[in-house]
């Protein structure tokens, strides 16, 4: 049962994986690196483990999902788009005059979008905020949030994780995108995070570290914390700047800068 499903999961990565590839490439502009690495999570979230409605995305009790790291928009465009909230022709809108894709997701625009994000350090406050509502509500929705690895150099990302621990959030699951590569260089040479699980379980969290690249290990980690009560969860994930693309992973300069369409034909033809 297990094979079948992480099968199927592989196969939506890749197309996922090309959407992100084509949609940035027709644009001229985005966010390739951080998409790639956090495909992976973003599939088996959208196609495994939330709770949603594509034809009812504002349904109370529907499981929430916030991308604070908001450049990441392609990959979440392509989940939901593949979901089934809109059509997967309107992915080479990306970031086009009047498009509800922008290069970072507006809630009151794309459906299926919880939170407008982009400045980097407020997603994890914002999910806090609607996981204790939900609490105050008593709905047993869950709100996941992904986080890149150089946002955790911000501060308000620890005043969220105290209150989160101080309320005993255990419908929050944070996953951590850790590709060692920010926009400047590497997190270890802008600001060290490490030893960043040790940090989390200092604020009274739940910590696991998984390679964020194997289905079985994402699924894995994401049934462990659901066991977890009374404390907030981390899933810390390895993961890869760019993966699945032999010629662009671990390399900086694809942060922010898109395929030319030259480019492009070559590298779709060494997707995996």
């Amino acid at each position: 049962m297990r094979k079948n499903i992480i099968k199927k999961l592989e196969k939506i990565a890749l197309e996922v994986r090309r959407d992100i590839l084509e949609m940035t490439t027709e644009a001229g502009s985005g966010h390739p690196g951080g998409s790639l690495s956090a495909t992976d999570i973003l599939v088996t979230l959208y196609f495994y483990k939330l709770r949603h409605n594509p034809k009812r995305p504002d349904w109370p009790n529907r499981d929430r999902f916030i991308l604070s790291k908001g450049h990441a928009c392609p990959a979440l465009y392509s989940c939901l788009a593949r979901s089934g909230y809109f059509p997967i022709s309107k992915l080479k809108s990306l970031r086009k005059l009047g498009s509800f894709l922008q290069g970072h997701p507006e809630s009151t625009r794309c459906p299926g979008v919880e939170a407008s994000t982009g400045p980097l350090g407020q997603g994890l406050s914002f999910a806090s905020g609607i996981a204790l509502a939900g609490k105050l509500d008593k709905r047993n929705y869950k709100v996941y949030v992904l986080l890149g690895d150089g946002e955790v150099q911000e501060g308000n990302i620890w005043e969220a994780a105290m209150f989160s621990s101080h309320y005993k959030l255990d419908n929050l699951i944070t996953i951590l995108d850790k590709n060692k590569l920010q926009i400047d260089g590497t997190t270890k040479e802008v600001m060290d995070i490490e030893p960043i699980r040790d940090k989390f379980k200092s604020f009274g969290w739940y910590t696991i570290e998984i390679d964020g690249h194997n289905f079985n290990e994402i699924i894995t980690a994401f049934e462990e914390v659901e066991l977890v009560k009374e404390k907030p969860k981390v899933i810390i994930a390895n993961t890869i700047k760019c993966k699945g693309v032999p010629s662009m992973e671990n390399k900086l300069e694809w942060h922010g800068k898109a395929l030319t369409r030259e480019q492009l034909k070559e590298v779709l033809r060494t997707l995996k």
